[in-house]
């Protein structure tokens, strides 16, 4: 699953980041790495940008991104 496909209010664990170092390396500077807990918070309308919660921090990543990131659904909502 793709942090892309995560529904609002629901909390993941990150597994992996596919894509280019330059990519990995960009989203471990803003704060997202394996291992993570990360939540929707928002969504864009019109499929736009997704708001997350990771780390106490709100991100808003492109859907492009977020394909990226690949998650483990917890348990709860």
């Amino acid at each position: 699953m793709t942090l892309d496909q995560l529904r609002f209010g629901q909390q993941a664990r990150i597994v992996a980041i596919t894509g280019g170092r330059g990519l990995q390396r960009r989203l471990q500077q803003i704060g997202i790495h394996p291992g993570d807990t990360v939540s929707l918070a928002s969504q864009g309308s019109f499929r736009g940008p997704l708001l997350i919660t990771v780390n106490g921090a709100r991100l808003a990543l492109g859907r492009g991104v977020a394909r990226r990131i690949l998650i483990e659904p917890l348990g709860g909502r």
